[in-house]
Order: structure tokens, then sequence, then C-alpha cells
């Protein structure tokens, strides 16, 4: 419930503090003094749109705020947390549930720029609307007029089918989603198809040349090695032969190397023999023998070698290494990378006969899923017209209470081809506004008071499958007088029984039932104008009625007229209480 509401810098409401009650609270006013700024305060609270032009000349900022009465542990106070504000404990009644104060508040800068405050943490202006409509909804003349849309009626009649039809049509729109998802993915694959043969096609080319080479990681840079060695043979045989006639040859003038530390090593041999201290010596000397005859023997080794290895090798070297570099060269690449490309191509050829094979089962899945849409579809629809007779039942009564005795409200139903998110339907209020008048919507056939009343009547009935605990009607009672104004009156009256309602309205027939009587009055030195709110007395409110239905605040007879008003209307209180 909305306790309090304040307004500072707001067009022409330079300050004002309206405390607001429980049940029915009127709030009245001359033409230009204000009125609408009340309800352009509440849509702020309720994260709407800004603009410069609303704050006060005079003034570099607006801001409204706004107090609201949650449960102290409900899904507001829950979302209220987690948005990272804080609820004000207050005190209740024992074995009442503990309730919680939540501050709102919007601030709108001359430069357009705009914040917002949830609990005290700045949050988006979005996310205030997000919690705010959950507890306040505005009723104005814009709101008449969207009731005239095909898709609010729709979102009227489902509202109050309530939890099952709510439950089958959210099935819908999941069937729907997934539907448009698996048909998505279809479409693509199908689509690709050509793509997908010609992937295929060029990776099972790769494997192929690939396989038929075989090629080994490095092979490449082994076979330049092994093509070097042999093709410089003969000069690797001049050289390493002509290393081992200076290391072991036996003609070579002035002895070999080998023969040399041979000599070396026996003349230290007999020194040693005279002299103890050559042992080393003699152990280095021999070493010098010993890597003498070892490096003879592997040249020796290497040049037998050289004779009998590459007979006719060279040129299959050769012919391999033109192979694999032109393998690199048509595939642009590294020998490595030719082989990790090799890898990844089994891996993808996998995937694409994956795919080939998941079209037949998506084709089965979005058949599946086409069933279950028009099945749940159907169902859907079925609920719609059974909600749609109770509704326009309902609401043709408030009509006849609402002095439009012979009006009927049917509700037409028709079901399309296609089926969309929120299933086939067509919805349609269509009202009869007297008899022998064909049923016709309400665009064309309701006039602005009887579209007020259309309203209030589904507001009534919709009063109990809708949680918002706090209803605002922006003059709902335009082109609405006499018999038809009361019977509005006794209907907000009613409806004030189980919610709280603000009614912003220029009839003394629907003032007179308030709970609580609101008076918003202008003042100017005649070139500022100021408006100010406050709450009437008794005698005060005999006076603004009795303007409102004389504009004479000092007509004895317009008195007499507003005290009967008063009297009627608190009757009709008892009566409901």
């Amino acid at each position: 419930m909305l306790t309090e509401l304040e307004i500072r810098g707001l067009g022409v409401i330079d300050s004002a503090l309206l405390p607001l009650s429980p049940g029915f609270t009127a709030i009245t006013g001359e033409t230009g003094a204000g009125k609408t700024m009340v309800v352009t305060a509440l849509g702020l609270l309720l994260g709407g749109r800004g603009s410069a032009q609303l704050v006060r000349q005079g003034v570099d900022r607006a801001r409204v705020e706004g107090r609201v009465l949650v449960a102290a542990d409900g899904e507001i106070a829950a979302q209220v947390d987690e948005a990272g504000g804080e609820l004000d404990t207050v005190a209740g009644p024992d074995g009442v549930q503990p309730e919680a104060e939540l501050v709102l508040a919007r601030q709108l800068l001359e430069s357009g720029r705009s914040r917002a405050w949830l609990g005290g943490q700045s949050v988006p202006a979005g996310k205030l609307g997000e919690i705010g409509a959950q507890l306040v909804a505005v009723h104005g003349q814009s709101e008449q007029l969207r009731l005239a849309q095909e898709p609010v009626q729709r979102a009227v009649l489902d509202a109050f089918g309530g939890g099952e039809l709510l439950g089958v049509r959210d099935a819908v729109a999941e069937i729907f989603d997934r539907l448009q998802q698996v048909r998505g993915e279809l479409h693509a694959l199908r689509d690709a198809a050509e793509a997908r043969i010609a992937e295929r096609e060029r990776l099972q080319l790769l494997i192929d040349e690939v396989e038929q080479i075989d090629p080994q990681p490095d092979e490449d840079r082994q076979l330049l090695a092994r093509i070097e060695r042999l093709a410089n043979r003969e000069e690797l045989r001049a050289l390493i032969g002509e290393a081992h006639e200076l290391l072991a040859g036996e003609e070579h003038p002035g002895g070999s190397v080998r023969e040399l530390s041979r000599t070396i090593t026996a003349r230290i041999e007999r020194a040693h023999r005279s002299d103890g201290s050559l042992d080393t010596t003699v152990e280095a000397a021999n070493d010098l023998v010993f890597a003498a005859e070892d490096l003879a023997t592997r040249l020796a080794g290497y040049l037998a070698d050289l004779d009998v290895e590459g007979i006719g090798e060279l040129d299959s070297l050769n012919e391999r290494l033109a192979a694999i570099e032109s393998l690199k060269t048509r595939y642009r690449v590294g020998l490595g990378e030719l082989l990790d490309q090799y890898a990844a191509a089994g891996a993808r050829l996998l995937e694409l006969a994956g795919d080939d094979q998941r079209i037949p089962q998506l084709a089965a899945q979005v058949h599946e899923l086409e069933s279950d849409l028009v099945t749940a579809a159907d169902r859907l629809s079925g609920l719609r017209r059974k909600a749609g007779d109770e509704l326009a039942e309902r609401v043709t009564e408030e009509l006849h209470a609402l002095a439009m005795p012979n009006a009927e409200l049917s509700v037409s139903i028709t079901t399309g081809d296609e089926i969309r998110r929120l299933g086939q339907d067509r919805v349609a209020l269509l009202l009869a506004p007297h008899p022998g008048a064909a049923p016709a919507p309400l665009a064309t056939s309701a006039s602005g008071g009887e579209l007020s009343r259309v309203m209030l009547g589904l507001e009534v009935v919709l009063s109990a499958a809708d949680p918002v605990p706090t209803l605002v009607f922006d003059e709902i009672d335009a082109g609405v007088g006499g018999a038809a104004a009361l019977e509005i009156g006794a209907r907000l009256q009613r409806l004030a029984a189980s919610r709280q309602v603000i009614v912003v309205t220029h009839l003394a027939q629907v003032a007179a039932f308030a709970d609580q009587h609101l008076h918003i009055e202008k003042t100017t030195d005649g070139q500022v104008t100021t408006s100010s709110i406050r709450a009437l007395d008794d005698e005060a409110r005999v006076n603004e009625m009795t303007r409102l239905l004389s504009g004479l605040p000092e007509s004895e007879s317009g008195r007499e007229h507003a005290k009967e008003l008063l009297r009627r209307a608190a009757a009709t209180g008892r009566d409901v209480g």
C-alpha cells in the first residue's frame, strides 16, 4: 500500500506531500491546478520516461519520493534485497504478517538526466519500474485507448483466465520457442548441405594425399641431410681417405701418425725404466696410441660404408623429398602443420557425418514439436473461450450496475491458421451498448464515457486475479455524469474494500464515495503559479463538493446537494462493509 507521496519541483508543484490511507482516496482540484502532475509523479516512480520539461521553472531538479508498505518477508522484499536496497521495519499487531516500508525515489535534472533509487540504493529506472509495477497500477485515458487494442484485450482475458490458462499459454510459448530453434538448426544444416559436401571432398582429398605419401614428422629435414651426404660422397671419400692415410698409411713418407705414436710410446717406456716418475707420461702415451688406433678404425669403417651405401638411393631420396615438397606447396604449410591438418580432418569428417545423421533427427523433432504445439494451442483456445464467456457475463453485470442497463459485452475469439508464440487466437472485446446494436469492437462502439465504464467493470472483475495492491485511476469518469457517475463512485468504493484505490476526478458524484479527499489548489502572483495539496476535513470537503457540483462554493442548494451525496455514499459504504 502506498502511504505517502512527496513531490518537489515537478511542473506547477513546488512542494507537496500527499498522505495516503487505505481504501478510496479522491483527488480533486481546479483545471490546471496540477492533478495530472500527481499521476505523472507516480508514473516516474514506476520507471516511466522523464523529461527536462517536467522540471519546474526556476529549480534545477524535480524529485518524487513514494513510501510503500510491503510484506517484510515477501517477494518484493527479496527483490529489493537482491538489488542492494534496504527496507525499514514497521511494527505491527501480534498475529499479523510483519510489514516493512520501502522508499522509491526518482530525480530529474533540468539537463534531462535522471536517477532512481530503490530502498536507498541507486538503480536503473527500469529496475524501479520492475518493482513499482508490482505495487501500483495506473489507469488513465491512455490505458483506455490501449484497451481498444487487440493484444491488450487478449492479455486482459488471459489474466482473468488465471493460473491454468496462463500455464498453458506459457507452455505454448515454450514449445513455440523450441520449435523455432530446431527449425532454424534444421534449415541451417539443409542450406549448408552443398558446402558440407564440398568440405567433405576437400578433407577426404587431404587425407588420401597424405596417406599416399605417408610423410613422417621432420622427414623432410632428415631427407635433405641424407641427400646432402650422398651428393658429396666423392669429396667425403677423398677427405676421409687422406686423413686415414696420414693416420695409418703404411707407405707414408716419414711414417704415419699411428706409427709415430707407437715410436713415441716406445721411447717414453724405455725412459720410464730409468725414471719411475714418468708413470703418468707413459699412460698418456698409451692413450695416444689407443686414440690413433680407434680413429683409424672409425675412418676405415666410414670409407667402407661410402663404398657400399647410396647405390641407387639418391634418386629415390630426391623423388620422395620432391613428393613431400609438392604436398607442402599444394597446401601452403610446413610439414608439421600439414600433419596437424591431417589429424584434424579425420575428426571433422566424423562431425560432418554426424550432421547428415542429425538432419532426419531434427526433422523428427520438428514434426513432434509441431504436433505438441497444435495440441497446446487448441487447449489454450478452449480455455480462452471458457474464460471469455465468464468474463463477458461478469463485466456485463458490472455495466448494468454502471448505468448501462442494456449494454452487453461479448468476447470474440477467432482461431487463425498460424500458431504464434501466444497461441492462434485473435481476441476482441465487443460491446453492444443498447438494444438493437450489433456487437462491435470497443474502438468503434464505445464512447469515452462508456469506455471508462467498461474499463472500470473489467478492473472490478479482474481485481481478485490481479495482485497489484494499489490502483490509480486518472479521470476514469471522463465523459460520464449523473447516475452513471454515482455508479462509478460506488464501484470504486467496492473495489477499495480489498485494494487501495486513488482516483483523480472532477466529479462530486465520484469523490463523495472516497474515504479520504485530497484537494489540489493553485495560487499565483501573476507570474508564477504554484500548487499545493491538502487533506480536507468534513467542512472543507462539503465546500469542495459544492464547487464541483455548481462551481459556486457558497451555493446553499449546492451545499445541500453535496451533503446529500456524502450521506448516500456513506450509506452505500456501510452496506458494502
